[in-house]
């Protein structure tokens, strides 16, 4: 499988660069970075960390994905657009870790689902998939007698907040209370000085030191507690993720999925 990885610079595209070259059924055939890198033309493997693979790192989307069957992304949200532009002009599939984006990225990702198969998941760990589906039962058997918080805790350097997977879980739970995370959801208690309203969502987020990627929700009621938590010790494991939906989407037709497609769940839920 011939495989481009958009963001080959970066913390993510670097762990996906690495399993590539360890894979016995993977190629990386292309790799970009943001225009300006200074790592821009150096080969792809060697940045990583690994093996010379004799691909250079270029400064386009189009340039990475001219030769392959599908590419992986994990960049910043203003590249999407340009990067959905690419994999549709050459007809590659698509695995999009991106988070952050805009409703209007949104629809722009649904359109380009239209003509070829992309993965789109905020995590693409396996194990976030089975939390994310705790958190659901757990709401689902509560009802709304309980309290909701989530905390998340992630890098200095990360910009989005909450991340992309304390929404997911947010629109999950959401979801089974009967309403939308948008209508539910409180970011900034500072703001309102208000008790808590019945039937919110409460969002904590830390950005610090190197944390890979924490997350725990909370379900308080009077006389006990119950207590979910994540905790991601190697973005390897998001890597990993995402060389797997990668090796699924090749061949399918056009479409929106995600990981639970790709883990083969039943009802699989349409991502957001």
């Amino acid at each position: 499988m011939r495989v481009a990885v958009l963001g080959a610079t970066g913390r993510m595209g670097t762990a996906v660069i690495r399993l590539l070259a360890a894979s016995s059924d993977c190629t990386l055939t292309g790799a970009a970075a943001e225009v300006g890198q200074p790592q821009v033309g150096d080969d792809a493997g060697v940045v990583a960390g690994v093996r010379h693979l004799n691909v250079p790192i270029v400064d386009t989307a189009e340039a990475a994905v001219a030769n392959c069957e599908v590419a992986i992304d994990f960049t910043a949200a203003a590249a999407t657009a340009s990067h959905l532009e690419a994999c549709q002009r050459q007809r590659c599939a698509l695995v999009l870790g991106t988070t952050g984006l805009t409703d209007q990225q949104l629809v722009e990702i649904e359109r380009a689902a239209t003509v070829l198969p992309l993965v789109y998941g905020r995590n693409m760990s396996v194990g976030v998939l089975v939390f994310t589906e705790l958190a659901r039962r757990a709401a689902q058997l509560l009802g709304g007698e309980a309290d909701v918080e989530i905390s998340e805790a992630h890098h200095r350097d990360k910009v989005d907040a909450p991340s992309g997977t304390a929404l997911q879980v947010g629109e999950v739970i959401a979801r089974e209370l009967g309403g939308r995370l948008d209508d539910l959801a409180v970011f900034d208690r500072f703001a309102t000085r208000a008790p808590r309203r019945h039937g919110s969502i409460g969002f904590a987020s830390v950005r610090a030191g190197s944390i890979v990627g924490d997350h725990d929700v909370l379900f308080a009621l009077d006389e006990e507690i119950i207590h979910l938590q994540h905790r991601a010790l190697d973005r390897t494991t998001f890597a990993r993720g995402a060389v797997r939906a990668a090796r699924w989407v090749v061949g399918r037709p056009p479409g929106l999925y995600g990981m639970a497609d790709v883990l083969g769940l039943p009802g699989a839920a349409r991502p957001r």
